[in-house]
């Protein structure tokens, strides 16, 4: 009779198996980063603004979503479902808040075409910056921050297509139909970046925003074109937003006081209609980008714009299209948008 001998390498019996995490247990710590992405999208408005820091998150809120990608490419690797469920809330809340803007809302027609851009006070090139503009068929065309320096080649260069301007302060607006009502607007605004610009008799006469009425076929439309201050980020102080807010608030009261139901804001807002200083300013208003264009229309900076600060807004209106025009030489991306009466 022959005895077996154990087999002294064979240890597999005594060796208890490896048990591997379900795909609910598995990763459970992608769950965490993803339901608070989405909680904080969903509350931002609940965040203190103190240094600023509301209008910080306010204003760049769309590019939280790039997270969601970031957090679902690692659920997957790891296989695991509590992170790719605990996904959903950010997403839902993303599309809630944003999912509008992904769809081409524009249509034909229009019975007026305008246009806004921030020149840019440090623009090496305003004559081809206005050949530009001129060039983009604009009914109305709004500038922002016109040094005294640049004027005269804005006005010669707009003179043949646009018969009708006005020029108050760093504002101007040229357009093809009969100005009427010019005024400018108190804002409250200081020289700001263009305070070394300046001479002292002009600094003291500042000036960044400006009303007039229109005369079209259809009738008169109230336009106001504006630019806010401009906002900084200190490394004690936060967000600073002060003087733009300031600005709001004053031009939320001017357009509020406006009689003329029609009404066109055009402007470098210095901020996103997300952002809460502008609740009072927009409570009246639609936007011409939200309301009849294609994607964030993202305008500064003109490099790699991050931000729609620039605005057309709008009342007693109705935008047919709205869309973003080439770079000129300014840090700064043109608006444009079509409007019917």
């Amino acid at each position: 009779m022959t005895v077996r001998q154990p087999d002294l390498l064979d240890t597999s019996s005594d060796t208890p198996p490896v048990l591997q995490p379900g795909p609910w247990k598995r990763g459970r710590v992608l769950a965490a980063p993803a339901l608070l992405l989405g909680l904080l999208m969903l509350l931002h408005a609940q965040i203190t603004d103190r240094g600023g820091l509301g209008s910080l998150v306010d204003t760049f809120l769309p590019w939280f979503g790039v997270f969601i990608p970031m957090l679902l490419t690692a659920a997957l690797w790891r296989r695991s479902a509590s992170g790719v469920v605990a996904l959903l809330l950010p997403v839902a809340v993303w599309l809630s808040l944003f999912g509008g803007l992904l769809i081409d809302k524009s249509q034909p027609g229009g019975d007026l075409t305008v246009v806004s851009h921030n020149v840019g006070a440090a623009n090496p090139d305003p004559a081809g910056t206005a050949h530009d503009l001129a060039a983009s068929g604009a009914d109305v065309l709004a500038l922002e921050e016109i040094t005294p320096q640049a004027k005269p080649l804005y006005e010669q260069e707009l003179a043949e297509a646009y018969p009708f301007h006005t020029v108050q302060g760093t504002v101007g607006l040229w357009s093809k139909l009969p100005l009427t009502d010019i005024r400018p607007v108190d804002i409250g605004m200081d020289a700001g970046p263009l305070a070394d610009t300046l001479p002292a008799a002009a600094e003291a006469a500042y000036n960044r925003a400006l009303r007039t009425t229109v005369a079209t076929e259809q009738g008169p439309v109230a336009v106001y074109v504006a630019h806010l201050g401009s906002v900084r980020v200190f490394p004690r102080n936060g967000f600073w937003t002060d003087s733009r807010d300031r600005g709001s608030q004053a031009l939320a009261k001017a357009v509020a006081a406006e009689k003329n139901e029609r009404l066109v804001l055009l402007g470098d807002l210095n901020g996103t209609t997300d952002d809460r200083a502008f609740t009072s300013l927009i409570s009246s208003l639609r936007s011409a980008q939200e309301t009849a264009g294609g994607g964030f229309g993202f305008t500064f900076p003109a490099t790699f714009p991050v931000a729609r600060i620039d605005q057309i807004l709008v009342r007693g209106v109705q935008p047919k299209s709205s869309w973003v025009l080439p770079a000129t030489g300014s840090d700064h991306l043109p608006v444009a948008a079509r409007i019917d009466f």
